[in-house]
C-alpha cells in the first residue's frame, strides 16, 4: 500500500524502495518538494540512515539474492542495477566479505576457523574467516551453533581448532572471560583484539559502535542509543540491528533495554539476558 505523497520522508523512502535505479538526492528532493539538505536530515533522522545509505543496502539485497539464482555472475551484477562488474568486483570484500563468485558458490572455497567451550551461559562458539572473526555465538549446543554460522555460507569450508591453539579465536575467548569476571585473564587483554570480519550497512556499525561504549553493569535504552548516534526517531532500526549483531558479549547488545527497563528482546533468548546483565552488575567497577 503506498504511503501516499503527504509525507514526504515516507514518500523519498518509498521511491527509493520501490526502483532499482535510485534516483540522486538532487532528484529525490525535487520530486517530494523538499530542499536536499533538508530531506537529508530529516531522512537520516527517521531511518537512522541517507538516501544513498539505504539505496546501497537496497541494491546489497538485490545482488545477495541475484547472485544464489541467477546462471552467472555477470547476470547477477546487472540484474542487481550495478552498471559495471568491476565496480562490484573492487567493493566486494566491503559488500560481501568475499568476491561475488565465491558468495555464489555460497563461500565455497572459503574456510571458517572456530572453535567452542562450555559456558555458564551455554555453549559459546567463536569463529574467524582468514580476515577477521565473523562470529561470536551463544546456543544449546555446538550443532545448534554450527547450524547458525552455516546460514550465511552454506559451502563455506568450516575447520574446529581446538581451545587455544588459535591466536585469534583464543584473544577474543579470553576477552569474553574477562568482560564476564569468569577469569583474570589480565595477561591476555594486553594484546590487541584482532580484526573482525563482518558484512554490515553503514548504519548498524554506527549502533554497535554505540552498544561498545556502554559501561559494563549499566543498560541504556534503544531510544538512548537511537540519540547517541543522532537519529532519534531511528528506535525500530537500532532494534532491528540489535537484533543482527553476531558478535555476542563484546558487542553488548545485551546491554540495551526497554525505555521501561524491562528487558526487550535478546537474540540467544531473554534468560541469557538476565544472566548477563545480572553478572556484570556483579562484577562492575563501583566508585569510590
Amino acid at each position: 500500500m503506498s504511503l501516499g505523497t503527504n509525507d514526504p520522508i515516507a514518500r523519498a523512502h518509498e521511491l527509493i524502495s520501490n526502483t532499482e535505479e535510485a534516483p540522486s538526492l538532487q532528484e529525490l528532493a525535487q520530486e517530494v518538494g523538499l530542499s536536499a539538505g533538508h530531506l537529508q536530515r530529516r531522512f537520516r533522522a527517521r531511518y537512522g540512515m541517507s538516501p544513498a545509505e539505504l539505496a546501497a543496502s537496497r541494491r546489497l539485497a538485490r545482488l545477495k539474492t541475484a547472485l544464489r539464482e541467477s546462471p552467472s555472475v555477470t547476470d547477477a551484477v546487472y540484474a542487481a542495477g550495478f552498471g559495471s562488474g568491476s565496480r562490484v568486483y573492487e567493493k566486494s570484500d566491503t559488500l560481501l566479505g568475499m568476491t561475488p563468485a565465491d558468495y555464489r558458490r555460497g563461500g565455497a572455497g572459503a574456510t571458517l576457523r572456530y572453535t567452542t567451550l562450555a559456558t555458564p551461559l551455554g555453549e559459546l562458539l567463536v569463529a574467524a574467516t582468514e580476515r577477521g572473526i565473523c562470529a561470536i555465538l551463544i546456543g544449546a549446543s555446538e550443532d545448534e551453533l554450527l547450524t547458525e554460522l552455516a546460514h550465511e555460507f552454506p559451502a563455506a569450508q568450516r575447520e574446529r581448532v581446538d581451545a587455544g591453539r588459535d591466536e585469534w579465536l583464543a584473544r577474543v575467548i579470553a576477552e569474553v572471560h574477562a568482560n564476564l569476571g569468569w577469569s583474570d585473564a589480565t595477561d591476555a587483554t594486553d594484546t590487541p583484539l584482532p580484526p573482525f570480519d563482518l558484512r554490515a550497512t553503514a548504519f548498524q556499525w554506527r549502533v554497535w559502535q554505540a552498544l561498545t561504549r556502554i559501561p559494563r553493569g549499566e543498560t541504556r535504552s534503544y531510544s538512548a542509543i537511537a540519540e547517541a548516534i543522532g537519529s532519534p526517531r531511528a528506535v525500530r532500526a537500532v532494534a532491528r540491528a540489535c537484533a543482527t549483531n553476531r558478535l555476542a558479549i563484546m558487542v553488548p547488545c545485551h546491554r540495551v533495554v526497554r525505555e521501561d527497563g524491562t528487558l526487550g528482546g535478546y537474540r540467544w533468548g531473554l534468560s541469557r539476558k538476565q544472566r548477563l546483565l545480572a553478572r556484570e552488575a556483579e562484577v562492575a567497577p563501583r566508585a569510590i
